[in-house]
């Protein structure tokens, strides 16, 4: 009778299998019980790649294709000064200089692990409108013209080498309007030749045409076919009224996408394109003052002129750096950090000497950043914080210093960082044993054996400093509690 029961249970597993993964429907209720996934609250530090054809005149910034066409700007006078008239010389002349002869995917993806990068998104197509992969929509791409090869295939194949994330970012959109200055003057715009490539360089008010946001979709839809990303990434101009059909069938179909492999997927946004419960908000060159309910995203580069290269560029430090991803982190955000190679392919010296100097502060202080989550507060100190979720605000606060406190927990166990390395009593109100704490057990500092000295009172933890300290940054010190 036992095995004739084992049986039958048996029949009953094959006959009727696990139910199937809801699928998702381009609606907003449908797409409202979208989950973000562990993989990226876990990553907390991804690498953004602006590489294209700006590159090659590296110039001002990454914005050189339209505002090369924009009379009396620096550009424009710039170009003229250098390469001649726009009928003569105009953007697409840049596409045969754009040889990325230096271009080695495996080195890149080296370096961002050395860097302790979790996750990768290159842009493949930026509002120039030139594809950084194959693409069946467009002859213009790198791999039939310029480099001749695929960049997001070989960076895509390279990332899963390295056991790093791999997204791609699309700013497809924005080409609508991008070269439109060109159709104002005589300039190689106008040529009817290449309008495959400048066009349809229309006004930015103008409602994009159902014809051209098909085009749209069908050109995310591919990149989702064939490279399989796990992160997409989406710059502001998708939040038009008319493309929110759009969005919904493309996140639908994505996120469906990423049932069928078996692997969470995320979109990043920006403004009110999605709903905040429907994908992950990204906010560029800035920072949230509060800690937010859904995980979400700040874009910023090393750079602090361009994206993308260009001459005379001024980076931002590592320590600079590493306070901010600090910061964000304790608030339920990820960093993800741009770097802006040379045309030839190779990155900028001293981006990669900011990459490595993350990564080796990561690697004595990295438990306290993967895979952890906020505490009850974000932290305490001096900083003069933000607007809420304000973008290109990075610069309108004053910089952290070893007074700035910023939480961070995983578990049972919590990690206060200080963002300067200590040179007196650090105080941390937060932990005062009279407002609720729990009493602390122990406290050890990341990266070094010396155990600090401690002291919990109704008003403070006061921890005296290490002379020893292990990073030329942020200090963390990993904090247990008694049951």
């Amino acid at each position: 009778m036992k095995s004739l029961f084992v049986l039958m249970i048996l029949l009953l597993i094959t006959l009727c299998p696990a139910e199937a993964p809801k699928r998702f429907q381009a609606t907003w209720s449908s797409l409202k019980n979208y989950e973000c996934p562990d993989w990226f609250r876990d990553a907390k530090f991804g690498i953004f790649i602006h590489w294209g054809v700006y590159s090659v005149p590296a110039f001002a910034n990454e914005w050189y294709p339209r505002n090369m066409y924009q009379p009396k700007s620096i550009e424009y006078n710039h170009h003229v000064e250098t390469y001649g008239k726009h009928d003569q010389f105009g953007y697409k002349d840049f596409i045969p200089q754009f040889k990325a002869e230096k271009f080695d995917a495996e080195e890149w993806m080296e370096l961002f692990h050395q860097a302790g990068a979790k996750y990768v998104v290159p842009v493949a197509e930026h509002h120039d409108g030139f594809a950084m992969y194959k693409t069946a929509l467009s002859r213009w791409n790198a791999a039939e013209m310029g480099p001749k090869r695929d960049v997001i295939g070989e960076l895509a194949q390279a990332a899963e080498k390295q056991g790093i994330v791999f997204g791609v970012s699309s700013h497809r959109i924005e080409h609508w309007w991008f070269m439109n200055n060109g159709r104002k003057f005589n300039s190689d715009v106008n040529d009817p030749m290449v309008a495959d490539f400048y066009g349809p360089a229309r006004e930015e008010e103008e409602t994009p045409s159902p014809e051209y946001m098909n085009d749209w979709l069908l050109r995310c839809v591919e990149l989702v076919d064939k490279y399989k990303p796990q992160l997409f990434w989406f710059d502001w101009w998708i939040e038009q009224p008319a493309m929110e059909p759009y969005r919904k069938s493309f996140a639908a179909y994505y996120y469906n996408k990423g049932i069928e492999w078996d692997k969470g997927v995320v979109i990043n946004y920006k403004n009110e394109s999605f709903p905040a419960d429907a994908a992950v908000y990204d906010i560029e060159r800035g920072n949230s003052r509060a800690t937010k309910e859904h995980p979400w995203q700040t874009d910023t580069s090393i750079g602090k002129k361009s994206w993308g290269y260009i001459s005379g560029e001024e980076n931002k430090s590592a320590n600079e750096l590493v306070d901010v991803l600090i910061d964000i982190v304790s608030k339920n955000g990820n960093l993800l950090l741009n770097i802006g190679p040379q045309a030839d392919g190779a990155i900028p010296t001293e981006q990669q000497q900011v990459l490595r100097d993350i990564g080796a502060w990561l690697r004595v202080n990295g438990e306290g950043i993967y895979g952890t989550r906020p505490w009850k507060v974000s932290g305490e100190g001096t900083a003069e914080l933000p607007d809420e979720s304000a973008s290109f605000n990075e610069y309108k606060s004053k910089g952290y210093t070893e007074e700035d406190i910023r939480f961070t927990q995983k578990g049972d166990l919590l990690y206060a960082f200080v963002l300067g390395v200590p040179s007196r009593k650090i105080v941390i109100r937060a932990l005062a044993a009279e407002k609720g704490s729990p009493k602390i057990a122990s406290i050890s500092l990341l990266g070094s054996t010396v155990q600090p000295s401690w002291k919990q009172t109704g008003n403070a933890l006061m921890i005296t400093p290490n002379e020893q300290y292990a990073c030329e940054h942020a200090v963390a010190f990993k904090i247990t509690f008694h049951d």
